[in-house]
């Protein structure tokens, strides 16, 4: 007989102590971007250490030197941890992070951001869903096994990181160092750093957009000009890189930039299949955006041109007047930013042929005197898995075994890089389990996680160990 019923009235006994756990992790402003933060990114990778001992785990921490562009910053030291040691046991390696995005009461928050504070069954605190509740949920869960006399099934392996708000820096590197020492026996990974499509309904995520992010950079004149005495007379840099901007999608979204949509895969009939079950709304849609600007009028390709197509979007442009009031300078140089979303098959380096060659050929049809100069900053790969393998077997199994439904299977129009590095380095499925809802704000004002989402998150988790030890 399956003991999860005793494991679940443990989590609901020690509710009050999971909250607190939780408070005292959102009281600690880890902000990886903010460099006079780095005592507390630090600080909390000693707080998860010692909660993570105080239940058995072998802890070790990973320094993986300076942070790149700064002369004396290091970077944060990455979590390593195991539980069990058991060779009869499946392995399951857990990824998460414990730096936050920024937050400040005058950006808008209604209460403290680094106060976890209970009202009407939410708890607001910076990263409350992303992603100290998930990180902090697995430590609930164990607790929970070891505190009800239940042999937890599987052994654990975790790697939790402290610059996945800022860039992830050492990450990669890190997993290709302990791919064969501290992650070699690992029969699957499990990530909670993702959210339910929607809000009433839990969620598995089984492919991520990846995204490639470019650059224009027009030059002109040596300084800043007068519009006054220049204009009429200088070729002006802004006006080449609003035209090329005009040249990228359409008002409906459409790219127009050739040989993009040809890359895409085709969808299959499994997948078309997956739409219809899916429990989203248009409306909610439109709750998010806060006004009735979709694309789309149904559900099916809203979704799609959420996740299942690439999309580009324009994001700025530095370099040329932006402030409040009137400024009549004609800008000597600008760079215009957008970024596209990547779905399979798109191939990064096949992507950036096609946007670099199509953006030199619109300036040439400009005639223009100024130089313009397309470039890709950075860039990471989109991420497929299959939610029919036994790591999301056992995910939906644990799902319905705690919320009453079956989840949805969902992709996500966001990038998750860490999902792919581990994929291709352990050559092992990857599940995106979900703990918060769709409408949690992580990295915006109010950030927020449900009270039932994390207590009843806690429980999946637990349960997903139990069903996966069967699946694998």
């Amino acid at each position: 007989m399956s003991e999860l019923p005793k494991l679940f009235s443990k989590i609901d006994e020690l509710k009050p102590v999971f909250i607190d756990r939780l408070s005292k992790a959102v009281a600690i402003p880890s902000v990886s971007a903010e460099p006079e933060r780095r005592p507390k990114v630090v600080e909390m990778a000693n707080y998860l250490s010692e909660e993570l001992k105080k239940l058995g785990t072998i802890v070790e921490f990973r320094h993986m030197g300076k942070q790149d562009g700064f002369e004396d910053l290091q970077l944060p030291p990455i979590v390593l941890g195991k539980l069990g040691n058991d060779p009869a046991k499946k392995n399951i390696l857990i990824y998460g992070h414990y730096d936050v995005q920024p937050a400040a009461l005058e950006d808008g928050w209604a209460t403290e951001p680094f106060e976890l504070v209970e009202k009407d069954d939410v708890l607001y605190g910076r990263g409350s869903t992303d992603d100290k509740g998930p990180v902090i949920g697995w430590i609930n869960t164990l607790q929970a096994y070891q505190e009800a006399g239940i042999d937890i099934p599987v052994n654990l392996i975790f790697c939790f990181e402290g610059m996945e708000e800022y860039g992830s820096d050492g990450l990669d590197e890190l997993i290709e160092i302990e791919k064969d020492k501290w992650f070699k026996d690992t029969d699957a990974v499990c990530i909670s750093d993702n959210y339910w499509l929607g809000t009433t309904h839990p969620a598995l995520t089984y492919g991520l957009r990846g995204v490639s992010y470019y650059q224009i950079t027009v030059s002109g004149p040596g300084a800043d000009l007068h519009s006054g005495v220049f204009g009429g007379t200088a070729a002006e840099p802004m006006t080449d890189l609003v035209h090329l901007f005009s040249k990228l999608v359409t008002s409906d979204g459409t790219i127009q930039i050739p040989g993009v949509m040809d890359m895409v895969a085709p969808v299959t009939e499994e997948e078309d299949a997956l739409y219809e079950k899916i429990h989203f709304s248009v409306e909610e849609l439109q709750n998010a955006l806060g006004s009735k600007t979709n694309l789309f009028d149904d559900k099916k390709r809203t979704l799609m041109g959420r996740w299942r197509y690439p999309s580009l979007s324009i994001h700025g442009v530095e370099g040329a007047f932006s402030t409040t009031g009137a400024k009549t300078v004609i800008p000597a140089k600008v760079k215009g930013k957008f970024s596209i979303r990547t779905v399979p098959n798109i191939e990064m380096d096949q992507l950036d042929r096609c946007v670099i060659d199509y953006i030199d050929q619109e300036a040439k049809k400009l005639n223009t005197k100024n130089t313009v100069k397309a470039e890709c900053l950075h860039a990471g790969n989109w991420w497929l898995s299959s939610p029919n393998h036994p790591n999301y077997v056992a995910a939906a199994k644990a799902t319905k075994e705690v919320w009453n439904v079956e989840p949805d299977y969902t992709r996500e129009g966001g990038s998750i890089p860490v999902a792919l590095s581990f994929e291709k380095a352990l050559n092992k499925n990857v599940l995106l389990l979900p703990m918060g809802r769709g409408d949690d704000g992580a990295h915006s004002i109010n950030e927020k996680l449900n009270v039932p989402n994390y207590i009843q998150g806690s429980k999946t988790l637990g349960a997903y160990l139990f069903y996966v030890a069967a699946e694998l």
